[in-house]
């Protein structure tokens, strides 16, 4: 029975933050009501309430279905990286940008860094400062097992590089939602003309790869 209770409030957890990117994105965040929210997840308004306090603590929940989707799928390549350091750390890059509009339009995206810039003591604030720590940690995870495997030279120090690759990667993020007319093209070649001579530097001669 507790198991059946789990799973019900995870459909209802799960359809509530579904209907907040549908309208968010349709209508606006700040257009959106929690009423709008319920109506579209087929809830009661106080079912909302009872998973969500504010509009802010729905965004935020958002944003981490999102970054938890995009973490598994990184997994995935850092159990099997591809070959070079380059095409390895851009294919996970692009992984993240690729699925960052699957939930989130550029306005929610501004909207939730805004949040958790003015109030970082606050809860949503310390969530998505962890949702950006666990990414820099697997950008650094991937460099390591790059370096494991012969591919990063031995004497790199691949969890500071790490994080400045994640810097990088974060403010080219920030540059491309606050700029509508910017496409998800334009990022990835933005990034990549960045990333790839950073890979040559650290990179022994078996992980060169075939990167241009």
């Amino acid at each position: 029975m507790a198991g059946l209770r789990e799973r019900q409030k995870a459909d209802r957890e799960t359809r509530i933050l579904r209907a907040a990117a549908t309208r968010f994105r349709a209508d606006g965040y700040r257009a959106v009501r929690i009423e709008d929210l319920a109506e579209a997840a087929e809830v009661s308004v106080g079912t909302v309430y009872n998973y969500y306090r504010t509009k802010g603590d729905i965004l935020i929940a958002t944003v981490a279905m999102e970054v938890e989707e995009v973490l598994a799928q990184g997994a995935a390549i850092l159990d099997a990286p591809p070959p070079g350091v380059a095409d390895a750390i851009l294919r996970l890059i692009g992984g993240y940008y690729d699925h960052s509009l699957e939930y989130l339009s550029k306005e929610m995206w501004r909207t939730a860094m805004a949040l958790a810039i003015e109030a970082p003591d606050t809860p949503n604030g310390r969530r998505y400062a962890a949702l950006d720590a666990a990414l820099a940690a697997q950008v650094t995870d991937l460099l390591l097992r790059l370096q494991e495997r012969g591919e990063v030279r031995a004497e790199v120090d691949a969890r500071a590089v790490g994080q400045v690759l994640f810097n990088n990667l974060n403010m080219m993020f920030l540059e491309f939602v606050k700029d509508d007319g910017m496409t998800l093209q334009d990022l990835h070649a933005a990034v990549a003309r960045q990333t790839r001579p950073v890979a040559r530097l650290i990179a022994t001669r078996t992980g060169q790869g075939d990167a241009p």
